[in-house]
């Protein structure tokens, strides 16, 4: 059975799922891990209502603290703190066909299955956008093979000389170095991530840190990539960190600071179903505009890293 004749460039889709030959269950789709959720904050969403909108995010002032001496004349700052604009500057879409016959003859409701898909996959894009971008704007202090605010002999890795992360030396690296980076800069020891690739969480679960309950976990990796605690962070596994090659290595741009330092807003402006005016059937679409920036630089750090 070939099912009902179409134009050469339309899938055959009610010839392509008969109950006969195909289970009632599609395949399960692995989709890649999303964080952006966990590792920016959201507390401006609200407030922001259409595509293009900005927020103008007001940052404290440095207030100078000074000595008093009985009987002097008191000297007055101006505070003037600055501000960080937020921007709903970009947007994601999908859009799909259904032709009428497809959806009589097709045995499965595969309109709100591919309907989910896609916007999982939207998600996904979106998280990539953050993470191959926001490591550019991190402070220079949280960077490069000469980091820390006050030490200024952190390595978490430059250009020409990665850090190489092996199972023997990967927690020493979180510690002595990521939570260092944060702890010269006076970040609050709450809310601290880390974005790993795959590779260097499979190297933590093989290093010392294999128990699950030295992470303070009892279960396994949760669905937005969750591995653990280390050291106040929380650990975070992703497929969508910016990697590039360096001479012979292959190096991942891996994130980590905590959630003050990145902010993030989404609208959901539309999703919609349509008549085809050009077909029988309906045309189903989706867009979601939204918006991020570092906003405390300080906060966010940049770890340039290679599989030793």
């Amino acid at each position: 059975m070939s099912g009902y004749p179409t134009a050469a460039d339309h899938p055959n889709m009610s010839g392509g799922y008969i109950p006969t030959l195909y289970a009632q269950m599609l395949l399960v789709e692995f989709y890649k891990a999303t964080v952006f959720g966990d590792i920016a904050t959201t507390e401006y969403e609200g407030e922001l209502k259409k595509f293009g909108d900005t927020l103008r995010i007001r940052a404290l002032p440095e207030i100078e603290v000074r000595d008093y001496v009985k009987g002097q004349d008191l000297d007055y700052d101006t505070p003037d703190g600055g501000f960080v604009d937020l921007v709903i500057n970009q947007g994601k879409y999908w859009a799909m066909n259904f032709n009428a016959l497809d959806k009589k003859q097709i045995d499965i409701d595969y309109v709100q299955k591919w309907a989910q898909h896609a916007s999982r996959n939207q998600q996904i894009a979106i998280d990539s956008s953050i993470l191959s971008s926001v490591y550019a704007d991190v402070d220079a202090a949280n960077r490069g093979a000469t980091a820390g605010a006050v030490s200024g002999d952190i390595d978490l890795g430059t250009t020409g000389t990665p850090v190489a992360l092996t199972r023997s030396n990967i927690v020493e690296w979180i510690v002595e170095n990521a939570a260092l980076t944060l702890d010269e800069q006076d970040i609050h020891e709450d809310e601290r991530y880390m974005v790993l690739p795959s590779w260097a969480c499979a190297m933590l679960k093989v290093s010392d840190l294999k128990d699950a309950s030295i992470t303070g976990d009892g279960q396994s990796t949760l669905r937005n990539g969750r591995i653990g605690m280390i050291d106040r962070f929380t650990i975070y596994r992703s497929n969508n960190l910016s990697t590039v090659t360096d001479g012979a290595d292959k190096v991942t741009n891996a994130l980590f600071g905590h959630k003050c330092g990145i902010a993030f807003a989404s609208q959901m402006m539309e999703t919609e179903t349509l008549k085809n005016p050009k077909d029988f059937g309906d045309l189903m679409r989706s867009l979601q505009a939204y918006g991020f920036e570092v906003i405390k630089p300080e906060a966010v750090g940049h770890g340039y890293i290679t599989k030793g």
